[in-house]
């Protein structure tokens, strides 16, 4: 291999390494650690100093959220929480055009401030809600698409474990992050809600009962809404725990996560009582493997990030994306490019650990707003997890849905192109994500 890279540095030499092997199909964490490993042994470093990079890469206070996010969000799967929600928000919205496709959209986007993982919305609420938009009159994969499409943005919908990741590489305060992120969240939902007219079925507005059974069937609406709305309370009262207790300044985000553990323990276990010992350890099972498969690219990826600045790769690279143009827009437009592309082959924590190193110096040299630029992040890194050939999102929904993986791409199409022109209006109104920042202030 030396051989065949040997006109080139080894920095260079090392994210040659890393696509090669991503084209071998070896895991992601390993790629990144493999060929970091690689670069360093060019460089004349010891193993012994890749032993206290790989610690020092994961010995970060702010990391600790990632886990316990992972953690509630599984619970709150596990312990009947996503049920309820849902039947409260078919009976809310159900009765509107497009039916379950609306439900599907709230629901994703409500899930999304209850578990900030993407992937792990589509499983959490992904057979629900894909059978609910089938009984509806809906296509298999034009429902599975949507649920692709809206649990992406359970990483731009604060809490968010992208945008955590986000403020600990960019020194960014998470806070500020996870309020600038609520709007746009938001208008992704919207643009999405504007494609269902497209591919509702017509007459879209069935039932859920044959799914998830309603006790309060027969009953008048102002009656279903109130006791779905009772039953649900406490499932929907954990954004605005989680979130109130941020910005009222009572836990930071790294301690909301474990707020938020504890409070889907209170509900599943004392006031639902729907979390056995058994479905405990299962969940704890899940979500420590999840969590493993994060942290294990977030200790790989800090020695990878080590090369690149030794190597200083950033500067080179970074003065070679301000050299295209003396506008920042079209340099806003390549970066935004690199991203999306950069998603369809890499999940979005990759993505950020390798991208961000080098398009960051080209953000304050062009006086871009962090928290700003973070969102835009966030939703170039969405729109990639409904991205083939690596879109995450597709993978999970086309195994809850039993689809090929090339149905559900062409489901989620549409939902795709809606997202991108959500991302162009938020590109063009940066004050869409700071204006509720500097409205607080």
């Amino acid at each position: 291999m030396a051989e065949i890279l040997g006109g080139i540095g080894p920095g260079t030499q090392m994210i040659v390494l890393f696509f090669a092997l991503l084209a071998l199909r070896v895991p992601v964490a390993f790629s990144l650690g493999l060929s970091a490993l690689y670069a360093m042994w060019r460089m004349g470093f010891g193993l012994e100093l890749a032993g206290d990079l790989i610690t020092a890469g994961v010995a970060r206070y702010s990391l600790l959220a990632i886990p316990f996010f992972i953690l509630a969000g599984a619970l709150m799967g596990s312990t009947g929480i996503a049920e309820r929600m849902i039947r409260f928000f078919r009976v809310l919205v159900g009765g509107l055009p497009g039916g379950m496709g609306v439900v599907g959209t709230v629901v994703c986007l409500f899930w999304g401030a209850v578990s900030g993982s993407g992937p792990a919305s589509v499983a959490a609420i992904g057979p629900m809600i894909i059978k609910g938009m089938e009984e509806d009159g809906y296509t298999r994969a034009h429902a599975a698409g949507l649920v692709c499409a809206g649990a992406a943005l359970s990483i731009v919908i604060p809490p968010s474990i992208g945008l955590v990741l986000f403020g600990v590489i960019a020194e960014v305060s998470i806070s500020q992050l996870f309020l600038a992120a609520i709007i746009p969240g938001l208008f992704m939902g919207l643009t999405m809600l504007a494609v269902l007219p497209f591919i509702a079925p017509k007459g879209a507005g069935g039932s859920l009962e044959r799914l998830i059974p309603d006790p309060y069937a027969g009953l008048p609406y102002g009656a279903r809404l109130w006791r779905s709305f009772r039953d649900s309370f406490w499932g929907l009262m954990t954004p605005v725990v989680i979130l109130g207790g941020i910005y009222s300044g009572i836990f930071t985000p790294t301690e909301a996560a474990l707020v938020a553990t504890v409070y889907a323990l209170l509900v599943g276990g004392l006031i639902y009582r729907s979390l056995s010992l058994r479905a405990l350890y299962d969940t704890l099972a899940d979500a420590a493997g999840s969590s493993a498969t994060v942290m294990l690219i977030v200790a790989y990826a800090g020695l990878f990030g080590w090369v690149i600045t030794v190597e200083d790769l950033v500067g080179t690279y970074s003065g070679g994306l301000l050299a295209l143009s003396d506008n920042g827009w079209v340099i806003l437009l390549v970066i935004m490019l690199i991203l999306l592309v950069a998603g369809m082959f890499m999940d979005a924590i990759t993505v950020m650990f390798i991208t961000l190193p080098i398009v960051l110096p080209v953000m304050r040299e062009l006086g871009w707003d962090p928290v700003w630029f973070g969102v835009m992040v966030m939703i170039n890194l969405a729109i990639g997890l409904i991205t083939p050939p690596v879109g995450v999102n597709l993978f999970v929904a086309a195994n809850v849905a039993h689809l090929p993986i090339e149905r559900v791409a062409r489901g989620a199409l549409p939902f795709l192109v809606a997202t991108l022109a959500g991302l162009a209006v938020v590109a063009a109104f940066p004050q869409m994500s700071l204006w509720l920042i500097h409205w607080l202030r």
